[in-house]
């Protein structure tokens, strides 16, 4: 099951910056000019969990490996996009694509890098791409109606949901609202997911600020992160510069001095990564065994069948029994065999909602 945020935002805003230090690559091109991102880049990323290594520690196995999660570079945006200008269009094709946004905004003073605006303003920044994709939205809703209206009246009972959920959310763009806005039944899930809105995706908005401010953040960031918070949005503060310095210090320790001499317990990555987990309802499952500790992604209220699934198919299509140690008793009991033998392994069916932490050992016959 594959989850990936697309990360945006104006042109020379630290985007392709920010996305080179989150997969510790060249692989997007970072300039002093707008576009310079034109095909989107594509990277997978380790989610940081302290709890595979602790689980790793009593297991003693001979790999560890960590769930990981998908970030697209995607070009810069600018006012007018819906109409397509600049990449508009390509923009707008690109992040229809992703799942979430993570939305860089330009926190630093600079001179010697433009902003295409003019001057720094992070929530005018926000509010342009916010409204950018409004109107891509208002206009995506404006051409269903025709061929939903012409179903409705020929008796479609599911065109009459989809084309009642047209309307509320073309009342609620109008007003100024995203689509993340509106309040959906389960009933009308499937039809509001079917439209494909841009602003119904979940946002994470990240301060990208100076180095000398990566601790504390500055006036501007604190702005954003205010307007953020108001817009029922989570924000992050980083410095994508400092991120990438880290990025290329290969030694650990190396990388914990140099946070450690600026004030920071960890990287911004971190942050953004584990903010980007929490954006789209995610949670981590472990196996564990001699070969391997693994982590795996799934939907937060997954079913023991279908974090099988995220394994292997064949987990799933002959799937027996969950074997489930809640982590904290996999820990304290000592691993797997203590836990066992002070009862706290159950045998779940394939209906059990999996839990943030759970180590599983799946039982299939195919």
């Amino acid at each position: 099951m594959g989850f990936n945020c697309g990360i945006v935002g104006l042109p020379n805003v630290g985007k392709s910056t920010l996305f080179n230090a989150l997969t510790a690559t060249q692989a997007a091109e970072a300039a002093n000019f707008p576009f310079c991102t034109i095909t989107p880049n594509v990277g997978r990323v380790s989610v940081p969990d302290e709890r595979l290594q602790k689980i790793a520690d009593l297991a003693r196995p001979e790999k560890i490996i960590p769930t990981q999660f998908e970030f697209v570079d995607i070009a810069g945006l600018v006012r007018g996009a819906s109409r397509g200008e600049g990449l508009g269009n390509k923009f707008l094709t690109n992040i229809r694509e992703v799942d979430a946004i993570v939305h860089v905004l330009r926190c630093f003073e600079d001179a010697n890098v433009v902003h295409i605006e003019g001057g720094i303003d992070p929530v005018r920044d926000a509010e342009t791409v916010e409204t950018e994709l409004m109107l891509a939205d208002l206009e995506s809703l404006e051409k269903r109606v025709p061929a939903l209206t012409k179903r409705v009246r020929g008796g479609d009972k599911d065109a009459k949901l989809e084309l009642d959920m047209v309307e509320r959310a073309t009342q609620a763009l109008a007003a100024g609202n995203h689509a993340r806005s509106l309040a959906v039944a389960d009933p009308e899930r499937r039809a509001f997911r079917m439209l494909q809105l841009l602003t119904a995706k979940p946002v994470l908005y990240v301060c990208n600020v100076e180095e000398a401010n990566a601790a504390q953040g500055n006036k501007h960031s604190a702005r954003a992160e205010a307007w953020a918070r108001a817009n029922g949005a989570e924000a992050v503060t980083i410095s994508a510069q400092i991120e990438s310095e880290v990025a290329g210090l290969a030694d650990p320790k190396d990388r914990a001095a140099f946070l450690t001499d600026l004030g920071l317990a960890e990287t911004g990555l971190a942050r953004v990564i584990r903010a980007g987990h929490r954006l789209l309802g995610l949670i981590a499952f472990f196996t564990a065994g001699p070969k391997e500790v693994r982590a795996w992604t799934v939907a937060r209220g997954a079913t023991a069948a279908e974090a099988a699934g995220a394994i292997h198919t064949d987990f799933a299509r002959g799937f027996i029994a969950a074997e489930t140690i809640a982590y904290a008793d996999f820990i304290s009991r000592g691993g797997e065999q203590g836990a066992k033998e002070a009862g706290k392994m159950r045998q779940e069916g394939r209906d059990y909602a999996v839990q943030d932490g759970d180590v599983i050992l799946f039982r299939f016959n195919v």
